[in-house]
Parts: C-alpha cells; sequence; structure tokens
C-alpha cells in the first residue's frame, strides 16, 4: 500500500492494501481502513473505528476522538463510516457515549463539507450533503439524501427527515419534516416541499403536488398538528412519501418546524 514515510500507523490497525496514507496522517489502534480510501495528509484516526471503501478525507480532519459531552468517563465507544464519502478539510467527527448508545454511524455516499461537526451519537444516513461549518450536536439523526446548508446548527436530538433542504444559517431546534423546504425568513419555518430537489432525484409529479397539498394543511391552514394529520390522511392523495411524512410526524420526540 502506498503510506508516506511521514506517517504513523500503529501496528494493532488494521490497513487494506489498497489504501493510500498520505503525509502527517496517524492512524491508532482499532482503526480499520478500507481499499482504496485515501488520507490526503495530517489525518488523525482514533479507534474503535471502522471505515469502509472509496473514502476520501482532506487534510486536517479528525475521526473517531473522544465526545465533548462532559458525561463522557472513557467508556468504550465507536465510530463507523461507510463507503464513497467525501471527508473534507477540518471535519471533526467524535466517538459514540454510554448515553447515546455508544456509536456515531455515518452511512456512504455523503459530502461533508469543511468544518462540519459530527458530535457524539450522531446518525447519518447515505446521500446527505452537509454545507460548510454545519454543526451537529450530539444525538442528532440525519435522514438519506437530507441536504444542510452553510452555517446551520442542529440542536442535539433533533431529526432532520429525508429529502428534506435545510437553508443557511438556520437553528435547528426541532425535527425538520422529511421532503421539506425549510429556512429562516426572518424566522424558521416550512415553505412547502423541496420540490427542486425532488425533481432533479426523479420523483413523480403527483407525488410532489401531494406533499405540497400536505405541507399547505399542517403550516397554513389554522388547524392544530392532529387536525392537520387527520385532513391530510383524508383529502391528499396516498403515496409513499405522504405516508413517511405522517409517520415521522407521529413518531417526533421534540416536536417538528412549522
Amino acid at each position: 500500500m502506498p503510506i508516506h514515510p511521514t506517517a504513523i500507523i500503529d501496528p494493532r490497525a488494521r490497513v487494506a492494501e489498497s489504501a493510500d496514507i498520505g503525509p502527517y496522517c496517524i492512524v491508532n489502534s482499532e482503526v480499520e481502513i478500507g481499499p482504496r480510501t485515501r488520507l490526503m495528509a495530517n489525518i488523525y484516526l482514533e479507534g474503535p473505528t471502522w471505515i469502509g471503501e472509496d473514502n476520501v478525507f482532506f487534510p486536517f480532519s479528525t475521526v473517531g476522538v473522544a465526545s465533548q459531552d462532559k458525561k463522557y468517563r472513557g467508556e468504550r465507544a465507536e465510530t463507523y463510516i461507510g463507503d464513497r464519502n467525501g471527508v473534507r478539510e477540518f471535519v471533526t467527527i467524535h466517538r459514540g457515549t454510554e448515553g447515546g448508545g455508544l456509536v456515531t454511524r455515518i452511512g456512504s455516499d455523503n459530502l461533508l463539507m469543511t468544518y462540519t461537526h459530527v458530535a457524539h451519537d450522531v446518525q447519518i444516513g447515505s446521500h446527505v450533503i452537509l454545507g460548510n461549518s454545519v454543526g451537529l450536536a450530539g444525538h442528532v439523526v440525519i435522514e438519506d439524501w437530507a441536504d444542510v446548508s452553510p452555517f446551520s446548527g442542529v440542536h442535539q436530538f433533533c431529526r432532520i427527515g429525508r429529502h428534506a433542504f435545510v437553508g443557511p444559517y438556520t437553528v435547528v431546534k426541532q425535527d425538520v419534516l422529511p421532503y421539506s423546504l425549510t429556512s429562516i425568513k426572518p424566522e424558521v419555518a416550512v415553505f412547502g416541499a423541496n420540490a427542486i430537489g425532488l425533481e432533479r432525484r426523479g420523483f413523480e409529479r403527483s407525488s410532489i403536488e401531494s406533499l405540497q397539498t400536505a405541507f399547505r394543511l399542517l403550516t397554513r391552514s389554522q388547524l392544530n398538528t392532529s387536525q392537520a394529520v387527520e385532513r391530510i390522511a383524508a383529502e391528499v392523495p396516498p403515496c409513499p412519501e405522504v405516508h413517511q411524512l405522517i409517520d415521522f410526524i407521529r413518531s417526533s420526540e421534540r416536536g417538528f418546524i412549522k
């Protein structure tokens, strides 16, 4: 495997032969790196951490380090990263804690832009984009295909639903509905379905229209949430996306942004 002579790799680490370890990288014990994953330079990895195939880590990112949670007492906790992720400069990814299941997990085909922070016990799906300087507090869940714009912050235990788009500079204190366009102007609110993003991903026009109707009932009808959900279930043309939206609402523990 190509290993730069300035890199330091613990003999107990497991690194695939086709991985590429650049200058001044440090790979500690209990770290496993999959085939064709590249550490460009000045990457610090701490275990237990498992990293899959074809990932690219740009300079000065850190992965698997101890949580900033003051309740963390050094318990064994883990970090899992899937395949084909792009981790840009100065990204920080912290391992889990006992209070959150002892694992931080990132799926596949994600892009984490510069200065993104992924705190302890965060669960990120696949095909997610996190813009520059996005901050995820502990226990946050980001579902598949979500897009969080630069300089946004997400409060502990919040969820961002699948295919949601969060605008720049948004402070997320409650769950973000799946398929929604949520942004700040001047307050954080839902501005209908993420129609452009859904069209680009090949969703049926009828599904997008059903979602738009559902969001209008949720945010503009003067109905409370229970009444709006009843109206959606009774009046909106059914489709899988609307069913997922209703399930997300019913499972929300922190409430959700309207």
